[in-house]
Formats: C-alpha cells, sequence, structure tokens
C-alpha cells in the first residue's frame, strides 16, 4: 500500500461526483485537487490523509464544484431556464441564495404571466383584459366579466408583450449579474477552505 492510495480513493469518489461537467472539466478539477493536495504534504506538516480530511468529504467538495459549474454557466447565457436551475442550487447554500431563487421566480412568474395574458387575449378577447371600475382595477382572464370598463382592447396585446418582455430581460440581466457575484464570493470562500489545508 503506497502513500498515494487514499489519494486516488478520494479522487475517483471526487470524480464519479462531478456530474454536469465536460470531461475536460472534471479532469481539470481532479488533477487542481490532487496537485494542491500533494503539494500541501510537501510544503507543510499535514499528511496527505489530514489534508483530505481538512477538505472534507469528496462528495460535497464536488457539490461545490457542480454549484460552480452551473452558476458559471447561468451567468454567461441568456436562459432563464439555466439560470433557474442555477438560482435554485443557490437557494440551497442560505438564506442569501433562497432570497435570489425567490426574486428569480417572482420575475419570471411576472413577466411570463403578461405573455401569456397578450397570448390568450386573440383566443378568449371578451374575457381578457385591463378593466377598471368602481373600487377594482383587473387585469388578466376572467370567466365572468366585471363591471366596469375594459381599458386596453386589442392593445392589450403589445402592452403585455412588451412589459412581460421587459420584466423577463431585466430578470434575466439582473440573476446573471448576482451570479457572477456569487462565484467570486464562492472563489473567496474555495480560498479560504484551502487556506485551512
Amino acid at each position: 500500500m503506497t502513500n498515494h492510495d487514499p489519494l486516488e480513493a478520494y479522487l475517483a469518489r471526487l470524480l464519479s461526483a462531478l456530474n454536469g461537467m465536460t470531461v475536460s472539466e472534471r479532469a481539470d478539477i481532479v488533477e487542481e485537487i490532487r496537485a494542491h493536495v500533494l503539494e500541501r504534504a510537501e510544503t507543510s506538516a499535514l499528511t496527505i490523509t489530514e489534508t483530505l480530511e481538512r477538505l472534507g468529504p469528496a462528495d460535497e467538495l464536488a457539490r461545490d464544484y457542480c454549484r460552480g459549474a452551473l452558476i458559471r454557466k447561468a451567468s454567461t447565457r441568456f436562459s432563464p431556464w439555466l439560470i433557474l436551475r442555477a438560482a435554485y442550487a443557490w437557494a440551497k447554500t442560505g438564506s442569501q441564495g433562497f432570497g435570489v431563487f425567490l426574486a428569480a421566480l417572482l420575475g419570471y412568474s411576472l413577466g411570463g404571466g403578461f405573455v401569456l395574458v397578450a397570448l390568450i387575449k386573440p383566443i378568449f378577447p371578451a374575457e381578457t383584459g385591463l378593466w377598471m371600475g368602481d373600487g377594482f382595477f383587473n387585469l388578466g382572464f376572467r370567466t365572468t366579466l366585471p363591471p366596469g370598463r375594459e381599458l386596453l382592447g386589442i392593445w392589450l396585446i403589445p402592452v403585455c408583450l412588451v412589459l412581460g418582455g421587459l420584466i423577463l430581460a431585466l430578470t434575466t440581466l439582473a440573476m446573471r449579474s448576482l451570479m457572477a457575484k456569487f462565484r467570486q464570493l464562492k472563489s473567496a470562500a474555495l480560498s479560504v477552505r484551502e487556506a485551512r489545508t
């Protein structure tokens, strides 16, 4: 049994737990951890086993890397679905992430709701609209027509499409910006974790 057997077992577990990445990304991470552990073992009084214990379980480290990879992708792409997945992954890390996930969910729901209203107006023209009457203001789809008057008529379609598209775009841009900030925070956290080893 060699000195490197615990390291190889750890790296094998890490490699198998790295999901949603390319083969080259996974190989880079494994080699980065291998170099880090070997360097620490050579330059400090810690053994390889002690260094691995300080890194934590391989599956937890892999989760951190996978979350980081997902958030990195989300911060560079214009995909609401990818951004929601990344925000959900971030939500699992604490209250700040949960707040970001709720903001993303609210923004995409609101924007999608406006677009949906615009899409159903031609199908149900009398039941879909923006109504105003005595003490109420209503936008959307109603099976019973409210008293009052419908304000926009056919203009509801372009107004809702523009508002919905604008809200979706702004939500995406805001989430991408927040994802980039999370990447910076995560990099700082990994530096602290490495300093412990």
